[in-house]
This record gives structure tokens, sequence and C-alpha cells, in this order.
């Protein structure tokens, strides 16, 4: 998952009384707007990240037709959402006498207030603090299945002891106060996760022509909602989608751009996870990169995801930071608030057993409401007298899906994870 930088981006400009950025700010004038290329791109950037590496252990629960027709249909549902907030910002600058609408947060104030911006904000912590509690698990499971022993050391399994060795140089990454010194760390990272990706999607190639496993098309449905949620995880990316249509050079055209980068991560996500699936069957992990086995190759791939996500983490947790210090602090930046949050999200991590399961609580929780549930309310009260039925009665089906994936999916992931830790005691 790409850097979100909904939380962020509003704590840089000054604002207007209305509690919205004013329009001479002075990053507005200076704002370098972004060709048609460009916009695809940093779209590809802010959704695509270590939830992929999920997906094939999903197809093996949900099936792999189940699991690619989950990924399409949220695919479209996602693309559908994000192009709602941005009619709805679009409608409220040029309708309704609002200054510039730069974040998921300020359209938030501008439609429901305080509330508005309140619920958005929880959500953003929420969702990015998940995100980095499963970079904390993949890199604490990877490490144990690559350098792995049998004895505890210091009383701890090697799960724990590679997450706490972890800890302290997270600690000194947070306390970095601004992002140019770490914005080249998540171009590097995309880099990781694409030739991964690349490696991992040849080899499963050459595990299925050896192996031909057994595989199941349909799952049933008792693993239907454990299968949206990691889709809605894998896409989630919502946060980005206000950033980056303003930077877009052709605004007229940035739903097509848009369309076709969504299309483009789908049809790589879905056949990222039918391969690992194709080679592993049922034999495929929660994370597919230890499937590759203990070879130099499979080591390699692993060992840089690690560091990928290590150095992703503290740009994933900044807008958490920036939310909970203008909350919370006076000042812009809060060292000992830095700190303590790193030291929740490592303890969540601590007690999450299984990578995959917890993508798809994440996915079922927070991501449904973020990503479907707001953008379609919102759409829905700004627009409320100029729809017609056939929309207003879309916006309240997208609302009451969001609320149904996000009660039963988090019910079902849920019982996975406890699951999951039954196996391990």
């Amino acid at each position: 998952m790409g850097f979100d930088k909904e939380a962020s981006s509003s704590s840089h400009v000054l604002q207007a009384p209305s509690g919205l950025p004013r329009e001479d700010t002075p990053l507005l004038g200076t704002r370098r707007l972004s060709s048609q290329s460009k916009t695809f791109a940093n779209v590809f950037i802010a959704i695509v990240g270590a939830g992929v590496l999920g997906l094939p252990y999903t197809f093996k629960k949900t099936g792999w037709l189940m699991g690619s027709l989950m990924l399409f249909v949220v695919a479209f549902l996602t693309y559908h959402c994000m192009m709602l907030l941005v009619y709805t910002r679009r409608r409220l600058e040029s309708h309704q006498g609002f200054s510039k609408i730069n974040s998921f947060g300020d359209l938030g104030f501008a439609v429901c207030g305080p509330i508005g911006r309140g619920a958005v904000d929880a959500m953003i912590v929420l969702s990015q603090a998940g995100f980095c509690v499963s970079y904390l698990i993949f890199i604490a499971n990877t490490l144990a299945f690559i350098y792995s022993f049998d004895h505890k050391i210091l009383g701890l399994s090697p799960k724990a002891l590679y997450l706490w060795g972890c800890f302290p140089f997270q600690l000194g990454l947070s306390s970095i106060p601004t992002l140019t010194m770490l914005a080249p760390l998540s171009i590097f990272a995309d880099v990781v996760d694409l030739g991964a990706m690349g490696v991992v999607m040849v080899e499963d190639v050459l595990a299925f022509l050896k192996s031909r496993p057994v595989l199941q098309a349909f799952g049933g449905f008792s693993v239907f909602f454990y299968g949206l949620g990691v889709a809605v995880y894998s896409f989630e990316g919502i946060g980005m989608v206000l950033p980056l249509e303003l930077e877009a050079k052709h605004k007229d055209k940035f739903g097509r751009v848009l369309a076709y980068s969504m299309a483009f991560i789908s049809l790589l996500y879905g056949g990222f996870g039918i391969l690992g699936y194709l080679a592993f069957g049922e034999e495929t992990n929660d994370i597919i990169t230890t499937n590759l086995g203990t070879g130099w190759i499979s080591i390699v791939v692993q060992f840089g995801l690690c560091i990928n996500l290590f150095f992703t983490f503290p740009l994933m947790m900044n807008p958490v930071y920036e939310v909970a210090e203008r909350r919370f602090c006076d000042s812009r930046f809060c060292l000992w608030l830095r700190w303590v949050v790193v030291l929740l999200v490592s303890l969540v991590a601590l007690l999450v057993p299984n990578f995959a399961d917890f993508l798809s609580l994440v996915g079922s929780s927070v991501c449904c409401l973020l990503g479907f549930v707001l953008p379609a309310a919102f759409h829905l009260i700004v627009f409320k007298d100029q729809l017609s039925f056939k929309v207003l009665t879309l916006d309240v089906i997208i609302v009451i899906l969001g609320l149904v994936m996000a009660i039963s999916g988090t019910w079902s992931s849920v019982l996975e994870i406890f699951a999951s830790k039954a196996k391990l005691t």
C-alpha cells in the first residue's frame, strides 16, 4: 500500500476561518501539475503494496474464480466511490462557495463539519496504523521463516524477537520530523514490490508445472466476507484520490486515467493471486514468499521485501502522527507521542498470528467504512436535492452494503484470527 498523504497534506497549508485551506495558500500556487502518465503512476504507487502478498492464500480459502470475481467487483466499486469524492468536491467548490478542498478530511469538514473531519481522521488513523501492523507482521514472520531457531532467546519466540529488534530503529525513524528525507524510500518500496512480484510469479509458474495441484473454484459462503476484506484492503488508497485529482494537469481526463489504473492493478492482482494458488494449492501460506523455499532467490526476495517495508513504515505512519499531534499536542512535532504510537502498533503486531487474516480484518472494518460508506454518504448529503431516484438508490445501497461488509467481514476475520492462534497454541 502506497504512502497515504491524506492526513499530512492538510497540516502544511494555511487554514481559512471555515477550517478549509485558503485559496491563496503558497502550496497551491507552486504545485506542479501531473501529466496523465504521472497520474497513472501515482495511482499505482498509492494503491499497490504488501497486501498483494496475501492474495494467493486468500484465493486458497475463497477459490480462484470466487477470489477473482471479488477482486474485480471491489476494484469497480472502489473506483466508483473514488469518483464520488471527486464529484462531491467539485460540487462544493463550484456551486456552494467553498475554498479549495485538498483532502478527504477537508471534504468531511465541508460536508459535516467537525464530526465529518473527526470520522475521516479516525478512519485514516485506524487504516494507516493497520497497514503498519501488517508490515511488522510480515517482517517478523518472514525473518522467523528465513532465520528460525528452535529455542527461545530471552524468553522470546523468533517472531517476537525480530519484532522487538525492529522497535528501536522504528523509534529512530519516527523521530525524523520531515518527510523530505524519507520520500525517496517510497519509490524504492514500489520498485522492490514490482521486482518481487515478478520473481514470485515466475517461480509460481515453474512450481505449477512441476506439481499441478488440485484447485477449487469456489470456497463457499463462509469465506465470502473474509475474501472481500482482503480485496478491499488490497485496493485501499481512497485517501489519495483528492490530492491526486487536484494535482492532475488534465482534470477532465482524470476519471479515465483512474479507471485505466484500477483495471491494470486488478489484472495484476488477479494474475498474482491465481498463479500463487495454482503453484501451491492447499499448501499456499499466508505470505506467498514463504512457499518459495530457502533458496537464494527466495531469500533475496523476502529479505528485500522486509527492507522495503521496514523503511516504508515511517512513511505510512506519518498521517497517524499528524492527526495525533494535531489533536493531542500544541506543537506540530511531538516525539513522545510518536514513540507511544509506535509502541502500540508493535504490541498489536505481536498479538496477531497471521498476515492474511489481519489484512482481512483491516479491510473489512475501517477500509470498508473509509472506502465505501463515507464517500457514498458524503455524495448523498451534498447532492440530495439533485439526485435521480436511480443514483440516490445506488448511494443508499453502497452505504448499506459497506456497513454489512464491515460488520460481517470483521466478525469473519476475528474468528479466523482466533482460529489461527488456537492452532499455534
